[in-house]
């Protein structure tokens, strides 16, 4: 098969002074700033693999330091690390976020504070060491979920209601499933940031080349409305596929460190929750992954977004952790097994079978990226490259390659353009 090596142009929106905007949205946050000399203020830590936040935790940590605050780290993340305190640390040392690195305690437990029963009847944890600190600072990267549609999604309220409360409170959250989580999350959160020493959100937003492109201040009485806002311009940063229509999506590698399902439904245009309808596009007939970060620890959530992968991907996964995130989100379908094959080449081969004896190679809409967050280089099949609106979709066409295979595996030998 003959593909074009295309890159995509997305906007370039990118901050250029990190640290000066961090220490400036700090000092203009009068909670925070009142606190008193000594203060102990604990700093959320996500497991999502955010560009730049060894840079941007430790230049906290030095502003509060310089001020005389007592800061340390409390990771954030519910059940993710296996629900184990030792998972939670491990998770946060693959991502460079260690007491050496930051000069300041980690305190990690899963042992939470029940604080109260939301009106709606939910119950409101909080991570026991964020609790008992004089001041907490949310950090967190705000952008689409992957789950559900609401005025907040994945941002700094997911971090209060569920990342903060640890596997007890990303349960209840999660308990009712998708079509709840926007009220779930703004109840939980609205009560923790009344009654909890929450004093301020650091909201971070990157561009469709995975670059911090704003940090933001969040002060606690203006939350959700600056929260929404920060997610519309989240979500006009958002890279996409350049087709609406894909007969054979091939993602290279899937992992947590991409979308905290693995592969992002919003790029794939999969779902897989009960009781909610699938997105009308983009469409991808079938889907093939190939393998899993080494950053994911072995958890495969969404797996069951793919029609096809492969052993080498089905042997790295560690069941336990996949299975723990499953079960606290309450999605069961994204971790079942797709149909798996012992090389890549198989893969390819029935997933184009799969498509019906009718389908000729040369007409399949074929498109491969690399995962789900870096969408600006990708393979494309000369059948989906006419199919690309040149008026819509600003890219450039780098090489004409040949797909081949070597001991099985996915090669391409290099063609002249003439």
């Amino acid at each position: 098969m003959i593909l074009y090596e295309i890159e995509q142009k997305f906007k370039r929106e990118k901050l250029t002074d990190l640290k000066g905007q961090i220490r400036s949205e700090l000092k203009a946050n009068k909670q925070l700033n009142s606190l008193p000399i000594d203060a102990e203020i604990a700093i959320t830590a996500g497991s999502r693999g955010i560009n730049n936040i060894v840079v941007i935790l430790r230049e906290i940590i030095n502003y509060l330091d310089e001020h005389g605050y007592r800061p340390f780290i409390v990771p954030a993340m519910g059940s993710h690390g296996g629900a184990t305190a030792e998972g939670q640390m491990g998770v946060l040392r693959y991502l460079g976020i260690t007491e050496d690195a930051m000069g300041v305690p980690i305190r990690s437990s899963m042992e939470v504070m029940d604080l109260a029963t939301t009106p709606e009847g939910l119950p409101v944890y909080m991570d026991k060491h964020a609790y008992h600190a004089d001041g907490i600072i949310v950090v967190n990267r705000i952008k689409a979920h992957t789950a559900f549609r609401g005025s907040v999604e994945s941002g700094l309220s997911k971090m209060v209601a569920i990342g903060l409360g640890k596997q007890k409170g990303a349960s209840f959250v999660h308990s009712e499933g998708a079509a709840n989580m926007e009220q779930n999350i703004l109840a939980v959160s609205k009560h923790a940031l009344h009654h909890t020493p929450i004093c301020m959100g650091l909201a971070i937003i990157e561009n469709s080349y995975d670059q911090t492109a704003i940090i933001q201040g969040i002060e606690v009485d203006k939350w959700f409305e600056q929260e929404s806002q920060l997610l519309r311009k989240s979500k006009e940063l958002m890279p996409t596929l350049p087709l609406k229509e894909v007969d054979l999506l091939v993602v290279e590698e899937m992992g947590k460190n991409y979308s905290g399902t693995g592969m992002d439904p919003n790029i794939i245009g999969r779902w897989r929750i009960d009781g909610v309808d699938e997105p009308k596009e983009p469409c991808i007939k079938r889907l093939a992954v190939l393998d899993l970060s080494e950053q994911s620890f072995g958890n495969a959530q969404g797996i069951g977004l793919a029609d096809f992968t492969t052993e080498k991907l089905i042997n790295k996964i560690n069941r336990n952790a996949t299975y723990m995130n499953a079960l606290t989100s309450t999605f069961l379908r994204r971790v079942m097994f797709p149909l798996y094959y012992a090389s890549e080449r198989q893969v390819l081969e029935y997933a184009f079978k799969s498509l019906g004896p009718k389908a000729k190679r040369e007409d399949v809409d074929y498109v491969q990226i690399p995962n789900t967050l870096h969408l600006n280089k990708m393979l494309v099949s000369e059948s989906a490259l006419r199919k690309i609106d040149s008026n819509a979709i600003d890219y450039s066409i780098e090489r004409k390659l040949q797909l081949e295979f070597i001991n099985e595996e996915l090669k391409y030998r290099l063609l002249s353009f003439t």
